[in-house]
């Protein structure tokens, strides 16, 4: 298995103190004001909040390893940049969101591996005043340069921090075959009384292998929730959501980490 050096000294260049993890708040992002990928501002993605990992699987689906959490890039070869002109100006802007596999894995060429990498933010956590919220993640979707038999997913995640950050529920849209037109889309949970303590992520993954193209594009994404009195009013500022930066628990303990070894044998 073969990893760049480059990136692993990219994240022991930027590894900050660990973050609080905020409390669920409304997010909304259609990357207008972040900086696209030809304007070499690496950290733009991962200053809203936007992390990637990997899981390697044999080509059966036998789970090999996998490598979380960095901050995520912005373009290059390895799993998401701010694109232009890929959108209707009017319905998406000037700039989106473009999510592929990590090409810096050299497991791309064996032939029985197959690379699911993920982009995704962390929300918040889920307190007893949002049992009986129904979670909202929108998003608008495309497909770029994606070609079979590579796929492509998003989705709405809750997961358990208490237990290896173990996923406790999901919703899910295959967005491998969504068309070159824009569509929009809405993924939905309840939440129940369990999650208690449990972390909400947004995001999407591509499953890749022998270098298969395998891009994304995105835009316009809202998470929201409905059904509690405190519900807030998403105020944009330029597609940022005006309300404080949630936090991350992907963070906790990544400094000793990633000091010890460029790679973190887990799935999430």
């Amino acid at each position: 298995m073969k990893f760049t050096s480059c990136l692993c000294a990219l994240l022991i260049s930027t590894i900050v103190a660990a973050p609080t993890v905020a409390d669920l708040l409304p997010y909304s992002q259609d990357f207008e004001r972040l900086a696209a990928a030809q304007n070499v501002i690496p950290n733009t993605l991962s200053n809203d909040g936007w992390l990637v990992g990997a899981n390697v699987f044999t080509g059966s689906g036998a789970y090999l390893y996998g490598y979380f959490a960095f901050p995520a890039p912005n373009g290059g070869p390895a799993f998401s940049g701010v694109v232009t002109g890929e959108g209707n100006r009017q319905l998406q802007g000037f700039k989106q969101l473009s999510v592929y596999s990590d090409y810096n894995n050299g497991d791309h060429a064996n032939a029985d591996r197959r690379i699911e990498a993920n982009v995704f933010r962390d929300i918040g956590l889920v307190t007893a005043a949002d049992v009986g919220k129904r979670l909202l993640f929108s998003f608008d979707a495309k497909q770029g340069n994606l070609i079979a038999p590579s796929t492509a997913t998003a989705f709405l995640k809750v997961l358990d921090p208490s237990n290896g950050f173990s996923l406790t529920a999901i919703s899910s849209l295959d967005t491998t075959a969504i068309g070159t037109n824009w569509s929009n889309n809405t993924l939905s949970l309840s939440v129940d009384s369990s999650w208690i303590g449990n972390l909400v992520q947004i995001g999407f993954s591509n499953t890749a292998g022998g270098y298969t193209s395998s891009g994304m594009i995105y835009d316009n994404l809202k998470f929201t929730y409905k059904g509690a009195k405190d519900i807030r009013p998403i105020a944009k500022t330029g597609g940022i959501t005006a309300v404080p930066e949630p936090g991350t628990l992907s963070f906790l303990g990544l400094g000793s980490l990633l000091l010890a070894s460029c790679r973190r044998r887990t799935s999430r």
